[in-house]
């Protein structure tokens, strides 16, 4: 764990949108950098899916960047597969 230095404007950002949606200014930030990476990883996808993509990482341990990389949400993925047959 380390420390990441961030402007007061942000941290403000962080404080207001962490109480709007019951997070700590850390699980906020923690947040919005899990989807910031993703949609960096992934920008074909859309916020949906990048939700989706995030409760997969949690359901099998956390997010991991390898397997993000590799990684596609549910939902395009039966997509995909429906088109073809």
């Amino acid at each position: 764990m380390g420390i990441v230095k961030i402007s007061d404007l942000m941290h403000e950002n962080l404080r207001v949108a962490g109480n709007a949606l019951s997070r700590s200014i850390n699980a906020q930030a923690e947040h919005w950098m899990r989807v910031g990476m993703l949609t960096e990883m992934h920008p074909e996808l859309d916020h949906r899916e990048i939700c989706q993509l995030l409760i997969q990482a949690e359901l099998s341990g956390g997010l991991d960047i390898a397997a993000a990389a590799t990684a596609q949400p549910s939902g395009r993925a039966r997509a995909s597969s429906a088109g073809k047959s």
